[in-house]
């Protein structure tokens, strides 16, 4: 049951973070880097306003807003300064590893007698005795559920389809008078968001800060993603945002059972790299059989 849990809780944690990732991935085709910085970023700002006695709620809104700042920065890098999409994330990533130790303070930061979303009065009080198990899974359900409609809300919203026909045709967007930059900064803006957010619930359950925790963030993103509208391609009754989150619960299973087979937690960035590069070469291949069958 522990092990049910802790893949379900680090599986919709990394699903905010992916759903941020299918924005610049999928719908964009921009290939973020800046993920790897900005998760951190969420899980700096908490653990540093939570140590100061900030209530653990407010860091989600704050974490939300430095990430949907960082992802305006990377977008005016690539459309104001015209740099490349690839280098503008690999230019903000580089710098929020010194910003991130800058607000932490150090390289680590623990915040272990805290009180977080997950270990409050109020929590303590709704969920007592056997239930107090299922305490962390249910609050990240709701805030997954939560970002995932939002998210849905967004998209079907003329801002939504002006993002997905930038991702389409940028051409059809400015022969419409639409600034196409701009929409793509809204994008990274959201996309980043989302990150650091994700960053802000992870040190939350996790209960500690690490500057090295964002490393490999987009590969496990990119991975959740792909998963996810891989194996649901076909399933029409509900939409790719509910793919990707199942898709990160299924990743972070696969971690799991692999690591339960013997391998060290120490591997987990090996584990990662060989998941991710079997899932690239699975979906090629589908890629291909279907050109083929046409």
């Amino acid at each position: 049951m522990a092990l049910v849990l802790s893949v379900l809780e680090q599986g919709m944690i990394y699903a905010i973070m992916a759903l941020g990732v299918y924005i610049t991935y999928k719908i964009l085709d921009f290939p973020d880097l800046t993920v790897d910085g900005s998760f951190p970023l969420g899980a700096a700002i908490t653990a540093v306003m939570i140590t100061k006695g900030v209530h653990p709620l407010i860091t989600l809104v704050v974490s939300f807003a430095a990430g949907a700042v960082v992802g305006v920065l990377t977008g005016v890098i690539h459309v104001k300064l015209k740099v490349r999409d690839l280098l503008s994330g690999i230019i903000m990533m580089t710098a929020l590893y010194t910003v991130n130790l800058r607000i932490a303070g150090r390289a680590n930061l623990p915040i272990y007698t805290e009180k977080t979303i997950f270990d409050n009065d109020l929590v303590n009080s709704i969920f007592k005795g056997n239930a107090a198990q299922f305490s962390t899974v249910v609050i990240i359900l709701i805030i997954t559920l939560v970002m995932k409609y939002l998210l849905d809300w967004y998209m079907s919203t003329k801002a939504g389809f002006l993002l997905r026909a930038v991702g389409d045709n940028d051409t059809i967007v400015t022969s419409m008078g639409v600034d196409k930059g701009l929409v793509k900064i809204a994008g990274l803006a959201i996309s980043n968001g989302l990150v650091t957010l994700s960053g802000c619930i992870y040190t939350q359950q996790q209960r500690y800060f690490d500057v090295s925790m964002g490393t490999g963030t987009v590969v496990i993103g990119l991975a959740s993603v792909i998963i996810g509208t891989s194996l649901f391609k076909k399933v029409t009754f509900f939409r790719v945002t509910t793919s990707v989150v199942i898709g990160s619960i299924i990743y972070k299973a696969c971690v799991a059972l692999a690591i339960s087979f013997g391998l060290q937690s120490t591997d987990l960035k090996l584990v990662t790299a060989v998941l991710f590069l079997i899932i690239l070469v699975v979906s090629m291949d589908r890629k291909k059989k279907v050109k083929n069958n046409a």
